[in-house]
C-alpha cells in the first residue's frame, strides 16, 4: 500500500496546483483517472486571465493569482505559462448599459481603457459596424494550461511528492483516522487527508467515500477553430468577448477560435462537442464579425462544473474527518489556481490566509450541506 500524509483525487489543475503547494509541508500523493495530467477540462480550456468573468468573489480570487502569472516561481523553468493579449469586451447600441454596469464592477480590479467606435475597430478590425462600445485591458493573459500543468507536477515532484496515473477510483474508504483508496487496478493508497480535486466527477467520489455531495453540475463548452481572412494580423488580435454571454473569440495557433458561451448541462463524461453548438459558434462568429467560417479545422468540448451558487467549495467537509472539498471552479480554475492553491495551502497546513477579499466561510462546502440538513 502506498502510504502519504495527503492523498489528492484529481490531476487537473485544481488537484496539481493544491498539491504542489501542500508539498511543501507534506508527503502528497496525486491520483489521476487519466493516463496524463489535465487530459478533461484542463487541457481544453480558452485559458484567459481575464475579470469579465464570474462576479466579485471570482474576480478577487482571479486578481490574488495575477502576481504569481506575471512572476511565475524559478522552478516553473524557463518555459512562459502565458502571454500579453489585449481583453476587448464590446457592446452594441442597445448593450451599452450593460457595457456600462460592467465597466464599473471590473473598475476595481483592472485598468480599463473606455473605447468608442473607432477605438473598438482599431483594436479589433475583424468585428462589424455595429459593435460601437467597448473596453479594453490591455495587460490581459492569455495562459499556456499545458505549462501550467507541467509547472505545477515539477514543484510537486521536487517536493518529494508523487502522480500516478491511469488510477480510476474504484472504492474509498475511511477507518482508524485514515483514507483508504483502491483502484480499479487494485491498487491501494492510504493518507489522513483526503482532497476531493476530481472536478465534474466530485460528487461521485464523495457518494464513493460515503460523504454527502454538494450538488454540482457539469455543463459543456464547445471551441471551433477556422481560418482568419486573409491578410488578418493574428498578433495584434485581442480575446474578443461580446458584453453578454453571447460569443468569445481570439487567435489560436495561426488561426481564431471562438466559443458561443454554451453551458450544456452533462453528467461526467469525455466531453464531446454536438453539431447544435458547433454550428452557433459559427453562426454567433459571422453575426457578430466580418468573418465567414467557410471550413471549421477542428472542434472541442470540455466540461466546465458549477456548485450551486457558482463560487467553488472548499474546505473539509462536515460531515467527514479528513475529507476535504476543492470542487466548483466552473471557467476560471486556471486563472484562479495560484490563489486557490494557497487557500488550500492555508486551510490544510495551517499557513497565513492569502485573500483578504475573500474570507474561508465564502468558500465552505457547509453552506450547501446545511441547505439539505
Amino acid at each position: 500500500m502506498n502510504t502519504s500524509d495527503i492523498l489528492i483525487i484529481g490531476g487537473g489543475i485544481a488537484g496539481l496546483s493544491a498539491a504542489a503547494a501542500l508539498s511543501r509541508h507534506a508527503r502528497v500523493t496525486v491520483l489521476e483517472a487519466e493516463e496524463q495530467v489535465g487530459y478533461h477540462s484542463s487541457g481544453r480550456s480558452a485559458t484567459m486571465l481575464h475579470y469579465a468573468l464570474g462576479d466579485r468573489l471570482v474576480r478577487a480570487l482571479t486578481l490574488a493569482s495575477r502576481s504569481f502569472f506575471d512572476d511565475p516561481p524559478a522552478s516553473f523553468g524557463e518555459v512562459p505559462i502565458g502571454r500579453r493579449m489585449p481583453v476587448l469586451v464590446h457592446a452594441r447600441d442597445a448593450e451599452l448599459e450593460a457595457l456600462n454596469a460592467l465597466q464599473t464592477e471590473l473598475s476595481a480590479f483592472a485598468a480599463l481603457e473606455r473605447l468608442d467606435r473607432a477605438g473598438v475597430h482599431e483594436l479589433c478590425p475583424l468585428l462589424k459596424d455595429d459593435a460601437t462600445h467597448g473596453i479594453a485591458d490591455r495587460k490581459g493573459i492569455r495562459l499556456d494550461p499545458h505549462a501550467l500543468l507541467q509547472g505545477n507536477l515539477r514543484q510537486l515532484r521536487g517536493g518529494g511528492g508523487e502522480l500516478h496515473t491511469g488510477q480510476r477510483i474504484a472504492a474509498i474508504e475511511y477507518s482508524d483516522g485514515a483514507w483508504t483508496v483502491t483502484s480499479g487496478k487494485g491498487e491501494r493508497f492510504a493518507a489522513r487527508v483526503l482532497v476531493n480535486a476530481a472536478g465534474s466527477w466530485a460528487d461521485e467520489v464523495a457518494r464513493l467515500a460515503g460523504v454527502a455531495p454538494l450538488g454540482l453540475q457539469p455543463k459543456r463548452r464547445t471551441i471551433i477553430t477556422f481560418d482568419a481572412p486573409p491578410g488578418t494580423d493574428l498578433d495584434a488580435l485581442p480575446f474578443a468577448k461580446t458584453v453578454g454571454d453571447e460569443l468569445y473569440f481570439a487567435p489560436e495557433s495561426g488561426r481564431l477560435f471562438a466559443s458561443p458561451m454554451d453551458e450544456v448541462p452533462s453528467e461526467p463524461c469525455d466531453a464531446q462537442p454536438e453539431e447544435l453548438e458547433v454550428a452557433l459558434a459559427a453562426y454567433r462568429m459571422e453575426e457578430r464579425t466580418t468573418v465567414k467560417v467557410e471550413r471549421i479545422h477542428s472542434r472541442w468540448a470540455g466540461l466546465r462544473t458549477f456548485t450551486p451558487d457558482h463560487h467553488p467549495a472548499v474546505g473539509f467537509a462536515p460531515d467527514a474527518e479528513g475529507f476535504f472539498w476543492l470542487a466548483g471552479q466552473g471557467g476560471f480554475g486556471l486563472q484562479t489556481s495560484p490563489a486557490m492553491a494557497s487557500i488550500v495551502e492555508s486551510l490544510i497546513a495551517g499557513t497565513n490566509w492569502p485573500v483578504i477579499d475573500v474570507q474561508p466561510v465564502a468558500l465552505s462546502p457547509d453552506r450547501f450541506l446545511a441547505q439539505h440538513a
